[in-house]
């Protein structure tokens, strides 16, 4: 075991100095290609009579007709057109060129580069600590606070569009909570925790139902059971509460379980219009488990005291969870600038603003949407309904487009309602891009915007949305080179084919104008070398 453990650093340094030695030599290689190419021209000159070749192929250029002339630019027009469309398809699903990322991807290493900031890099802390920015396994995604029932809400809206509004990556996601959620204390499963351990993994929602129907013919007290019929098979918020209700009568002691039925059930009174009631109950939820932080209760809670305008204790609540120790969310950093700017916004005037400078409270509010912007750039564009909004996934990706669809659902009504807020939005929400160092190497008031939000948020979301991408990315060199090669070539084959006499004319003064540059570089060929 010794002998192994200590080969393995010696194989390791041996593996590094190897690709060191051929970085190096890549360096080199084109001035050795170069310097090759020279002497077998050089060599080759006299036996293959490169000269007369060199001649004889300016007179075979001469004599070809307009015909040639269209077909090789119509073909190089087609093959660079059918590359353009590629490039342009792969670059709108993954967001990058497909030629970029192979070259980055399997020449750049070997050419001794070192790999792209999408995934690696350096950037600066708050305290000005270097720390390595988050690849895309790093980016966490969280189980959305306020996710919606499937049977109620997201299959409604499959009946009536024919689309399904979750993908299968958040599906999969919600079925592992599910399953960590409510597998229990003991280590030793039931027939009836095994069963909906299995309903809970099935892809096929009919499939689930039908397992969870069997866990309760097996226990009729399978808790689990009716909270998955709750969620799956009821079609309205009234059906899924007694669900939930049945569900809570015989939970027992499993925190986990108890937790979630209590939120669903102060969820099922919000959208019930029962706002009060599912206030206190999420107001107990939290005092009853004050560990349970991670859950995010307290964003449910600011969203049904807006819904009862009681900003004071939305006040309250925001004092004890916006702190710069805690995590910040889109819910957070937003409500807290609709507070400020509700304060301002009814007499807000951008003229009037611009001609006697903004007040203190102005000033207030402005920060407030700048911190907010940066902390997710893309929920204004959903509050100023410049995109049109889907429903919500049941998993979210903070600072990502699946975090500013969730918050703007739900969130809408209430910016809509403090008078003048959106319009305060409008016209400073732009400005806080002026403030961000750019490239984002460093953050303003957060760390900088990660790279790997793009990728997991079109994991997260359904096709037919287009994803909202921040910053904005330029088109890769390779689909604008393409497309001005495959409208050059098109356009020669197209004045070719229409002015054959002309163009001939023009092909034949290029090849005059090329040809004493052949012959001069045929001179030096010979004269160069002793």
């Amino acid at each position: 075991m010794e002998d192994t453990a200590g080969s393995n650093p010696q194989s390791l340094g041996f593996t590094e100095k190897l690709k060191s030695w051929l970085s190096w030599s890549w360096t080199y290689v084109c001035f050795i290609w170069f310097g090759m190419v020279l002497i077998m021209i050089y060599v080759l000159w006299s036996p293959l009579k490169l000269q007369e070749s060199l001649t004889s192929a300016s007179v075979f250029l001469n004599t070809l007709t307009p015909k040639f002339y269209v077909a090789l630019t119509g073909t190089s027009s087609l093959i660079s057109g059918l590359i353009l469309i590629f490039e342009w398809w792969y670059f709108r699903k993954y967001g990058t060129s497909f030629i970029e990322q192979v070259s980055v991807s399997h020449l750049r290493p070997l050419l001794g580069g070192v790999e792209s900031s999408s995934t690696t890099g350096l950037f600066s802390s708050v305290n000005g600590e270097a720390e390595p920015r988050p690849s895309v396994s790093e980016c966490k995604v969280w189980r959305n606070p306020l996710n919606l029932f499937r049977g109620a809400e997201y299959n409604r809206y499959t009946w009536v569009t024919g689309k399904e509004p979750l993908t299968y990556y958040d599906m999969n996601l919600s079925a592992q909570d599910h399953q960590t959620f409510f597998t229990g204390d003991t280590q030793q499963l039931k027939p009836e925790d095994a069963v909906m351990q299995k309903a809970w993994r099935e892809r096929n929602p009919q499939a689930r139902i039908r397992a969870a129907y069997q866990a309760i013919e097996m226990n009729h007290e399978c808790a689990a059971a009716y909270v998955l019929l709750a969620e799956e098979e009821a079609t309205t918020i009234t059906e899924a509460e007694r669900l939930f209700k049945k569900a809570l009568t015989i939970a027992g002691k499993d925190i986990n379980l108890l937790v979630y039925i209590k939120r669903r059930l102060a969820m099922c009174a919000r959208k019930l219009g029962r706002i009060k009631e599912a206030v206190k109950m999420m107001r107990d939820l939290m005092k009853e488990f004050p560990l349970l932080g991670m859950l995010n209760i307290h964003e449910n809670l600011l969203e049904a005291l807006l819904e009862l305008q009681a900003y004071a204790d939305v006040q309250a609540v925001l004092a004890k969870y916006d702190d710069i120790s805690l995590p910040k969310s889109a819910t957070i950093c937003y409500t807290s600038a609709l507070l400020k700017a509700r304060a301002v916004s009814d007499k807000f005037s951008p003229e009037a603003a611009s001609r006697r400078g903004l007040s203190t409270a102005e000033m207030n509010a402005v920060e407030a949407i700048h911190r907010a912007v940066e902390f997710n750039p893309h929920v204004p564009k959903y509050l100023l309904e410049m995109k049109s909004l889907i429903l919500p996934p049941e998993h979210i990706l903070k600072r990502g487009d699946s975090e500013a669809v969730a918050y703007a659902f739900f969130h809408l009504q209430h910016w809509k309602r403090a008078e003048g807020a959106l319009n305060l939005l409008h016209c400073t929400w732009e400005g806080t891009f002026r403030i961000i160092p750019y490239p984002l190497e460093k953050g303003h008031l957060f760390y900088p915007y990660p790279g790997c939000t793009e990728t997991a948020d079109r994991e997260l979301l359904p096709s037919f949305h287009e994803v909202s991408v921040y910053p904005k990315k330029e088109l890769p060199f390779f689909i604008l080179f393409t497309a001005g090669l495959c409208s050059f070539t098109a356009i020669l084959a197209m004045l070719t084919h229409q002015f054959p006499e002309l163009m001939g004319v023009f092909a034949k003064a290029v090849s005059t104008v090329t040809k004493p540059v052949i012959l001069l570089f045929g001179v030096y060929i010979e004269t160069g070398f002793p």
